[in-house]
């Protein structure tokens, strides 16, 4: 069974930065990290393959850059510039698999 194991997140004032990571028990094309803001669904932030290529919501871009070790199955998310509408729960996802847990982070001063 696949696993994956979420860590970082935190609380932060406006412009600081904060960095997520992620691991998955298994080989996965497609990691990435969705969010869901307070009163709204689940959008997805950035994703990333094995072959490197990366997309990016239009909302952080320029601002948060995601990277990927293969040989660890896992991801890195640092998040710069952060603002108070990034507060949001921070969901992993590789491939199909779905974090159910998430991880917090608070942009506020």
């Amino acid at each position: 069974q696949v696993q994956l194991v979420e860590s970082g997140g935190g609380s932060v004032e406006p412009g600081g930065s904060l960095t997520l990571s992620c691991s998955v028990s298994g080989n996965i094309f497609v990691m990435g990290w969705e969010r869901q803001r307070p009163g709204t669904q689940r959008e997805d932030v950035a994703s990333i393959t094995r072959l490197g290529t990366i997309e990016y919501a239009n909302s952080v871009k320029g601002r948060f850059t995601i990277s990927r070790d293969n040989e660890k199955n896992s991801i890195l998310m640092q998040m710069d510039n952060l603002k108070p509408e990034d507060t949001a729960v921070y969901y992993c996802y590789a491939g199909p698999i779905k974090s159910d847990q998430g991880t917090p982070v608070t942009v506020s001063s």
